[in-house]
């Protein structure tokens, strides 16, 4: 009987497989939402580094327990200012990186 060696896949592949390839709908919906969800992990530890509960840094930002709770959980329907909001009374600093796809210019 011969002994196979199992075939080892990377994560990217694993993910075009089941999720769809890099570009497609659901692919770019997968990424978008692990995003929004590491998004919201930060934010619960940064709150938690601060020694803060959820309605503290409720009362910093002008919001209640209840929608820092949802943040947290889902980050969804924030928009930038709130995010912005949220880690300057966190007193942490955010940086946004905005990376252009290379592409040849077309010349008329």
């Amino acid at each position: 009987m011969e002994n196979k060696i199992p075939e080892f896949k990377t994560l990217d592949e694993l993910k075009d497989k089941y999720i769809g390839k890099t570009g497609t709908p659901n692919r770019d919906q997968f990424e978008f939402d692990l995003k929004i969800e590491i998004l919201g992990y930060m934010i619960k530890q940064a709150r938690e580094k601060r020694n803060l509960t959820q309605e503290q840094l409720g009362e910093l930002v002008g919001v209640g327990k209840s929608e820092i709770s949802k943040l947290e959980r889902n980050a969804r329907n924030m928009t930038i200012s709130t995010v912005l909001k949220i880690f300057s009374a966190l007193k942490a600093n955010v940086k946004f990186i905005v990376e252009l796809e290379k592409t040849e210019l077309q010349t008329v």
